[in-house]
């Protein structure tokens, strides 16, 4: 089963960690990739950081576009990746392994993949 996994950060604690830890850290993850590469489907993408983000929503008069992220969570998505594997508790193992939780504020959010559109079809 394909998961999106969403890695998310909260950016006053990443500026917190030390150059060097971070680093450390990155130089981990760059090995989590390799490791992990064959219940990988899609890389994803590591994004810039929010404050590049652009936002459209919805406005009383159409569209609206906001600079900034629309959510109002202190936590932002950092990147992503897709993964395959067979159930929700195998994505949840392997995502225990992922380096950067073992720093504050990181988490990661799994959602599966829609894969089969038949079942909106009308």
């Amino acid at each position: 089963m394909k998961y999106v996994i969403m890695f998310t950060s909260t950016p006053e604690l990443d500026a917190a960690v030390p150059e060097e830890r971070a680093k450390e850290v990155y130089g981990r993850i760059w090995d989590w990739f390799q490791t992990h590469g064959d219940q990988i489907a899609d890389g994803g993408a590591e994004l810039l950081p929010v404050t590049t983000a652009t936002t459209v929503k919805h406005g009383p008069d159409g569209p609206v576009v906001v600079d900034g992220p629309f959510s109002e969570a202190k936590e932002v998505v950092g990147g992503f990746s897709v993964i395959d594997v067979p159930d929700l508790d195998a994505a949840i193992e392997l995502v225990k392994t992922w380096p950067s939780l073992a720093l504050p504020g990181i988490a990661i959010e799994i959602r599966p993949m829609v894969t089969d559109y038949s079942q909106f079809e009308q």
